[in-house]
């Protein structure tokens, strides 16, 4: 168990990993390489789809493609890009973090349109693993404030996962009927049961799974169920009641592609996420396939949920991150870290 998440994390901690060989017979003029700049739990994903991408698109156009990677926070990840990381595509954790490169300039107006189902081609949630056994009784949102609970969740400022497990909570009060003054007290409390606030999905994954900290980790769906089985028994999936229904986006960089005269080879990698294929490996990799029909033949893994949108929290994904997660927002005026 040990080999398997250093493996996972040398992978995670590494800012771009080659996948495939470099291509021979470059056009001096044209990147024949993409870079795929995306969240920290998802290289296993793209380790699975990128060459079936490679191989498909080489025996129909006769190219071959090299497909690069970088995983990190979401919103450090977004950071990385408009502070010069070369991506031609990104696939981040929420809407938001791809549209804080449109307010740079580094996309269009209208960026999500561009793609199917809003250039969300998955799914997600926030759920709970807790130890074998479910010692503590963890079932619901408000067991996590109960007496001797200590919680493992990223960091809302630097990840998806972070900002997810926050707005999945406070909704869990908003959802019930509570109001934003209850939900904001419930969320105090909560923060005040963190034992770890890691940097990332895969860091929060580390310091619970493999490190043994806490009773509770508050993570992605995918990296719950990839958790339990590489514990071989001694952990346990918890879905609540009630959660977030996470929107994962992608986009291709249009100020790079441009550079990159990759344009054509960005698209197409981004438009391969949406076809049969693909979602069948979405779907296997424990994330929620747009295609209603593939995710109907894997709801024995990805069970149906009472999953609320964010409108019932903020106006929109944008709005969200300005009341939640900005300088000064709710999240800075709550949390007030463990003194050591």
């Amino acid at each position: 168990m040990k080999t398997n998440w250093l493996n996972r994390f040398a992978l995670a901690a590494v800012a771009v990993a080659v996948l495939l060989v470099a291509t021979h017979n470059l056009d001096l003029n044209t990147s024949h390489e993409l870079l795929n700049v995306s969240y920290a739990p998802t290289g296993d994903l793209y380790a699975e789809i990128n060459p079936q991408f490679t191989l498909a698109y080489e025996k129909e156009h006769g190219t071959e493609l090299t497909i690069k990677q970088s995983h990190g926070g979401s919103s450090r990840q977004a950071r990385a890009v408009i502070d010069g990381l070369d991506a031609d595509v990104v696939t981040l954790a929420l809407p938001s973090d791809v549209d804080s490169l449109r307010k740079r300039g580094l996309i269009p107006e209208g960026w999500a349109e561009r793609l199917p189902n809003h250039s969300q081609p998955y799914t997600s949630t926030i759920v709970f693993v807790v130890r074998k056994g479910n010692p503590k009784a963890i079932k619901d949102w408000p067991d996590l404030i109960a007496p001797g609970v200590e919680i493992v969740t990223p960091n809302p400022k630097t990840s998806g996962n972070g900002k997810l497990s926050l707005l999945a909570a406070w909704g869990s009060v908003i959802y019930r009927g509570g109001t934003e003054d209850q939900a904001r007290a419930y969320i105090a409390q909560l923060y005040h049961h963190v034992s770890v606030l890691g940097t990332s999905a895969t860091d929060s994954t580390a310091s619970f799974a493999y490190d043994k900290i806490g009773d509770i980790h508050l993570t992605w769906e995918n990296e719950a169920l990839r958790e339990v089985t590489d514990a071989k028994g001694e952990l346990e999936v918890v879905y609540p009641p009630v959660s977030i229904r996470a929107e994962p986006s992608v986009a291709w960089v249009d100020t790079n592609v441009a550079r990159h005269r990759s344009e054509a080879y960005a698209k197409a990698y981004l438009e391969f996420l949406f076809t049969d294929a693909a979602q069948e490996t979405i779907a296997e990799q424990g994330y929620r396939p747009f295609n209603a029909d593939i995710l109907k033949k894997h709801l024995d893994r990805l069970p149906d949920l009472q999953l609320f949108p964010i409108t019932l929290i903020a106006k929109d994904w944008d709005d969200a991150q300005s009341k939640f997660f900005a300088d000064n927002s709710i999240f800075d005026v709550i949390y007030q870290p463990k003194s050591h």
